[in-house]
């Protein structure tokens, strides 16, 4: 009775075994997803196809083709230059405008700016001196002067000019004829201004830079060796002593005197009438024509039309001028003008002292 409940009890508290979940049953895919795109087979080989040979390696230029590709491009280049200096060349140094009067034409040259160099401007009034068409030649001023030797150089030319070409030679100034620009205009013929214009300024002026004190900020020493006690006067390294002041002080005054000679000999006066105007100052052309400065007022249409008729040219007259710099930034950085475009920093510390015929 016992082992048959044993074994009763052992079968009811047995452990069974996990039952499984029942799977789902797949559901047949439809015929779309079913079916799968097959590409097609190749194409059978003809029986007469050939083996293709690979293209042959790529082989670099010859350097001589490169040097062939870089003399021709040299050779272009140096004809274009060539046709471009010839052309300019060709086009002349004077141009032509204004009316159709009869008996010839008036020069005119402009003297405008800082006198710097007489070279230029001498060229441009010999040319205009050289033409026969070119009756009369008028310097249309507008200068506050400049260099005192470049000044006296022009003033020399016009009256060379004057003397052996036989060509009356007339100043008109327009805004500022002073200083170097008003020597230079005392030896023409005849000087117009306008009425507001300013006219003057006779007499010499020197200067420069003193950088000693910076020196000294940074610490820096001038060493100058020299034979001559006033070899080194005027450095800018430092101050004038009393005996290099005195000396540049005679160099100014005979300057002075030279400048009033010259006036008082183009204007056809004695030294001692210009004397008393040669302090430096301006006056209007209003001021300056009771004093003699001048001869007549008027601008530069004025000085044109009476000029023209007393050389005897009939109707309106026509003008000729110098040809204008057009070269721009390529031509100056061809020419010897590149220092002017970006100038050395290095000659700004080499600047002698200069003289100047200049209104400040």
């Amino acid at each position: 009775m016992r082992c048959t409940l044993n074994l009763i009890m052992q079968d009811e508290f047995q452990p069974q075994p996990p039952q499984e979940a029942p799977q789902p049953q797949s559901q047949p895919a439809p015929a779309a997803q079913a079916y799968r795109y097959a590409p097609p087979p190749p194409p059978a080989q003809s029986p007469y196809s050939y083996y293709a040979a690979p293209p042959p390696p790529h082989r670099p230029r010859s350097p001589w083709f490169w040097l062939g590709i870089i003399g021709g491009a040299a050779v272009v280049l140096v004809c274009l230059f060539s046709f471009f200096i010839y052309a300019m060349m060709k086009s002349g140094d004077t141009e032509s405008s204004g009316g159709s009067g009869s008996g010839g034409k008036v020069g005119v040259i402009d003297l405008g700016g800082v006198i710097l160099s007489a070279d230029k401007f001498n060229e441009q009034l010999r040319k205009m001196a050289d033409d026969d068409d070119v009756k009369v030649i008028i310097l249309h001023i507008n200068s506050p002067g400049g260099g005192a030797a470049a000044s006296q150089e022009i003033y020399h030319e016009v009256l060379r000019v004057r003397q052996e070409k036989h060509k009356k030679i007339i100043a008109s100034i327009e805004s500022v004829g002073a200083s170097g620009a008003y020597y230079i205009a005392s030896a023409c013929d005849r000087i117009y201004a306008n009425q507001a214009s300013v006219v003057g300024s006779i007499g010499v002026i020197m200067e420069w830079m003193n950088y000693g004190d910076l020196m000294r900020w940074a610490k820096l020493k001038n060493v100058v060796l020299k034979a001559g006690a006033l070899k080194d006067a005027g450095s800018p390294a430092r101050d004038l002593t009393p005996e290099e002041q005195a000396y540049f002080q005679t160099l100014v005054d005979n300057m002075h005197i030279q400048f009033i000679h010259d006036v008082a000999a183009g204007r056809h006066v004695a030294d001692d009438k210009i004397k008393p105007l040669a302090t430096g100052q301006v006056w209007t052309g209003e001021q300056a024509l009771p004093l003699g400065l001048i001869d007549r007022q008027g601008g530069f249409r004025v000085a044109l039309m009476e000029t023209a008729k007393e050389a005897g040219i009939s109707g309106e007259p026509g003008i000729v001028r110098p040809k204008k710099d057009k070269t721009g930034v390529l031509g100056a950085l061809l020419s010897s003008d590149a220092d002017d475009l970006f100038p050395n920093p290095s000659k700004l510390l080499n600047e002698a002292p200069g003289f100047y015929f200049m209104w400040k």
